[in-house]
C-alpha cells in the first residue's frame, strides 16, 4: 500500500500544481473556465484519496500527530506531498 500512497501522492501534487499555475489563471486572465472543470474532479479524488490513504498508512509509518498533520496539511500546499515523498516516504 505504501507505493500506492507514493504514487497518489505524486499525482496529487502534480494536479494541484497544474491546477493553481495552469487551469486558475486560463480561468481567470483567458477566460476560459474548461480546464479548471476538466482538471478540478481529479484532483479532488486524488485527495481524498491522498488523505484516506495517509490515515491507513499512519501506524505503518508510526507517525506521531506532529508528523500526521505535517502530512495532512502537505496536501494543501504547493509542492507539500513532494516534500512528504522526500521526507518521510523513502525508506532508508
Amino acid at each position: 500500500m505504501e507505493k500506492i500512497f507514493r504514487v497518489v501522492a505524486f499525482l496529487e501534487g502534480v494536479s494541484y500544481l497544474l491546477l493553481l499555475f495552469v487551469a486558475v489563471p486560463i480561468k481567470y486572465f483567458g477566460d476560459d473556465p474548461q480546464y479548471v472543470k476538466m482538471l478540478g474532479m481529479p484532483h479532488g479524488l486524488l485527495f481524498v484519496g491522498y488523505v484516506i490513504l495517509a490515515f491507513l498508512l499512519k501506524n505503518d509509518y508510526k507517525w506521531n500527530n506532529k508528523t500526521f498533520f505535517i502530512v495532512l496539511i502537505a496536501s494543501v500546499l504547493p509542492f507539500g506531498t513532494f516534500y512528504v515523498d522526500k521526507k518521510y516516504l523513502k525508506k532508508a
